[in-house]
């Protein structure tokens, strides 16, 4: 009985495929050592391959096994390889390839798909020279084994490589294709990926979900809504790829990046099954396409209806509260988010940093702040800018240095709330320091919006010639917001010879624009030269240009209440407008004087239209 044993346990080994405990394996271990087994080679492999590749089982049980074993032969030494990358510990499995190469063993077909997908994700990667052993070892040819190379380049963001390795494959599957598709969409290269469908399109290969999602991606990426909307047509229609909620989030997120919300909405109604992706790419669109308020109504709708948030849904709430003002609302996702136990992590700690600042709640955004365990440079940046917001500028920059003290490197949106701190404390000398250190020190490249910040600190200064030089020195076509930042500053200190200009330059360069009409008209009402304003609303008439209604929101008792411009839809506009028109008459008196003139200006400035104000 005892001799049949070692046969018994392999068999039963082999039946139950996949152990549930550990110290079921360890009994079986320890029937063989008390029977004197314990040296039979094949059912410690057994053994080994039970506690290696079942998930419940324990890897470094299995490394035990596994260094008793006498010889053991490639099959055992790829279940070490196996078993670790199922586990994510991706260097160990390239340690023990090595630890292989060392005792004389020849790799073969199956080792090196798990060497790769390891080596895709460890520190110490070099596809190259595991291809080098490919190609020694002739499995240049087995398609298994090429596509794992492949992933490795894609991966690594290695796109030569990638590039030559694929066009010496003799055969490209589905996979191939899709692997160089998600390699060029990843490295922001979208056009690229998507000539390589309409190959792909042209070699008849299977067209699945996973290309049709990198495709989708991709078409996001580059705005073109064309191809977006011909590949749902070939899905859809084909009938060869199945609608599944991949597809139908990567269509919610690609409608959504292209602007077209109403799309993106009917894509996510027709979804069959709709997971937190699902929801989480619908809720972050209306947030992108600067719809607030329908972003916490399908947050709602999702409470009610759909799975629980996860983190990044969350952060995308906490900036639509920040937008809104809706400061209730906020808190009470912030106490929702402890409800449910959700860890507080960096992103959506940034954004509830960021929502606490914009709604003045500065004390409460330190707060989330401090709480925070590991602080990385967008936790930092939130608050830094919350700071600037405020214009705390001394208490901005001393974070910032406890900041850089940490060890933390700053980044362009850390410097545009540092030069904005700057900017609203009138400290030019520091400004100038920390600009010139972006590049020098951090190697940051300058954006509009920090010569932007620059214009707005030297303008507010009053150093307005060395403002205009300053954009006339940028290496960058300057935009019209910082023109804009002159003019403001032209206007502050009432030099209104360069604001003239520079408002005539604004309405050169976008005359479709309101802006530049504006500009000149108030510059012309504060000069008190009303011909001249009463022409640049008559210009703008001739022209068609009309100006965009102002959008404010009020929360009230937790109620959101919107204000467009000339809009009397709110419940209770007439009392509104009825207060607003004495606030404008006692305005009037104190800073404008009576004249019935003033007092028409002052109201087509602000936008206003009611029975009283009347452009």
């Amino acid at each position: 009985m005892l001799a049949k044993l070692p046969t018994l346990i392999s068999r039963a080994l082999l039946e139950l495929r996949s152990p549930t405990t550990l110290s079921f394996l360890k009994q079986i271990h320890a029937l063989l050592i008390t029977a004197s087994f314990c040296c039979d080679a094949k059912v410690l492999g057994r053994i080994l391959r039970s506690a290696a590749l079942s998930l419940p089982g324990d890897i470094n049980y299995a490394s035990l096994l596994f260094h008793r074993i006498e010889c053991p032969d490639i099959s055992l030494w790829n279940n070490m390889l196996q078993g670790y990358s199922l586990r994510s510990q991706y260097d160990a499995a390239v340690s023990q390839f090595i630890e292989m190469l060392q005792n004389g063993l020849t790799p073969n077909e199956h080792t090196f798909p798990v060497l790769l997908k390891s080596l895709s994700n460890s520190s110490s990667a070099n596809p190259t020279q595991i291809h080098a052993q490919i190609f020694k070892l002739g499995l240049e040819a087995d398609s298994f084994v090429q596509n794992s190379l492949l992933w490795c380049y894609v991966k690594g963001c290695i796109l030569e490589s990638a590039r030559k390795l694929f066009d010496e494959m003799p055969r490209r599957d589905a996979f191939s294709w899709n692997a160089m598709v998600q390699l060029h969409v990843k490295n922001h290269f979208p056009e690229l990926g998507l000539d390589y469908f309409i190959k792909m399109r042209s070699s008849c290969a299977v067209i699945d979900e996973m290309i049709i999602v990198s495709v989708l991606n991709g078409s996001s990426m580059d705005g073109n809504i064309w191809l977006g909307r011909s590949i749902q047509a070939f899905y859809v229609e084909s009938g060869r790829v199945k609608r599944d909620v991949f597809v139908g989030s990567a269509l919610v997120d690609m409608y959504m990046k292209c602007g077209c919300c109403f799309d993106a909405r009917k894509a996510f109604d027709e979804m069959p099954f709709r997971n937190v992706v699902s929801w989480t790419a619908l809720i972050s669109g209306y947030v992108q396409c600067n719809k607030f308020k329908e972003a916490l109504s399908i947050f709602r709708s999702m409470l009610f209806d759909g799975p629980n948030p996860n983190q990044l849904t969350l952060s995308s709430i906490f900036i639509a509260c920040a937008h809104l003002g809706a400061l209730e609302q906020g808190r009470w996702v912030h106490s929702y988010m402890g409800r449910i136990g959700m860890e507080l992590n960096s992103v959506v700690g940034s954004a509830l940093i960021d929502m606490y600042a914009k709604c003045g709640q500065i004390d409460d955004a330190f707060s989330v702040f401090h709480r925070q365990p590991n602080k990385d440079v967008y936790s930092w940046t939130a608050l830094i800018n919350g700071l600037a917001l405020h214009g705390l500028g001394i208490e901005c920059l001393h974070l910032f240095s406890q900041m850089l003290q940490q060890g933390v490197k700053p980044n362009d949106i850390t410097f545009l709330g540092v030069l904005g701190a700057c900017c609203h404390g009138g400290l030019v000398h520091e400004g100038k320091i920390y600009f010139d250190r972006m590049l020098k020190v951090y190697g940051i490249k300058p954006k509009l919006e920090h010569y932007g910040c620059m214009v707005d600190l030297l303008g507010r200064a009053g150093h307005l010639e060395e403002a205009l030089c300053f954009i006339e020195s940028m290496p960058k076509e300057p935009s019209i917001s910082i023109w804009g930042a002159l003019f403001g500053a032209c206007m502050i200190h009432r030099d209104f010879v360069l604001g003239e200009k520079v408002g005539k330059h604004i309405v050169a360069i976008k005359p479709e624009q309101s802006s530049g009409y504006l500009l000149l008209a108030s510059l012309y009402s504060a000069s008190k030269r009303w011909k001249e304003a009463a022409r640049m609303r008559m210009a703008m008439r001739v022209r068609k240009v009309e100006k965009v209604a102002g959008c404010s929101w009020l929360e009230l008792n937790g109620v959101l209440h919107e204000f467009l411009a000339s809009d009397g839809s709110h419940a209770q506009a007439e009392g509104i407008y009825e207060t607003l028109l004495g606030i404008t008459l006692l305005m009037n008196l104190e800073e404008y004087g009576s004249g019935d003139d003033t007092l028409c200006l002052f109201g087509w400035e602000m936008g206003w239209q009611s029975d009283y104000l009347v452009p």
